[in-house]
């Protein structure tokens, strides 16, 4: 068996729920299609100078935007998770380190958990921090938020299902059970107002959302300063 089918194949014994290139023709099979991860990146990425900073990945779970953040140039990744590394099925973190030496990616990787977060925690703060798809998996999602906010020097990207469109002020709505896709980890579906108003109130003096696609789910940029931003006509 040579290197290629060796890797596809003990990639395969895994949950994936990201697509990631590993090289050689090996793609992993997500949830959604490579092509899916690349579009979604360069939503996340593009308005951002990327090469040559520091990036904190919260909820990195197999690590496709932590690899994809060093492939642009950051200087400095540290990828963060605990639900999706530790549960017995996701095998979250055995996965990320499959990805990881395929890819000979120079990225950090540490077990902590949101509600442990803070730059006390990780003695540090980061010019970019990744908050992608957790805050509605947040039982207390507005302490995770302060959390992530905490550790953003220049820019926070927060990515979220977003719900109540309809109502023209801040509001979120509970999911006490599996309203939403069927999945007991999704709490909550604030709309873009909530989202905005929240970030204002840790800070962050401009904020850009940018809708994904025909979804309901939301990409936030929010700024504290304009030195990473790419500023477009």
């Amino acid at each position: 068996m040579d290197d290629s089918a060796a890797l596809a194949a003990r990639a395969g014994q895994y949950f994936w729920h990201h697509s990631i290139d590993l090289g050689n023709g090996v793609v992993t099979r997500g949830s959604q299609p490579l092509e899916f991860y690349e579009r979604k990146s360069a939503m996340i990425f593009d308005p951002v100078k990327v090469e040559g900073a520091t990036v904190l990945d919260i909820g990195a779970w197999n690590g496709y935007f932590s690899f994809e953040a060093k492939r642009r140039g950051a200087a400095r990744v540290l990828a963060t998770d605990h639900f999706a590394w530790v549960h017995p099925e996701l095998r979250g973190r055995e996965t990320f380190e499959i990805a990881r030496s395929a890819l000979g990616a120079d990225v950090e990787a540490r077990d902590i958990d949101v509600t442990e977060l803070s730059p006390h925690s990780l003695g540090e703060t980061f010019d970019i921090v990744l908050f992608l798809g957790v805050f509605y998996h947040l039982f207390d999602p507005i302490d995770g938020l302060r959390r992530a906010a905490s550790l953003a020097k220049d820019v926070l990207i927060l990515e979220t299902h977003t719900d109540l469109e309809d109502v023209d002020r801040p509001a979120m709505v509970m999911y006490p059970g599996s309203e939403l896709n069927n999945d007991a980890t999704n709490w909550w579906g604030p709309n873009a107002a909530c989202v905005i108003a929240l970030l204002k109130c840790e800070g962050f003096t401009f904020i850009e959302g940018r809708w994904f696609e025909n979804s309901p789910r939301r990409t936030f940029h929010a700024w504290r300063t304009q030195a990473l931003r790419v500023k477009t006509a």
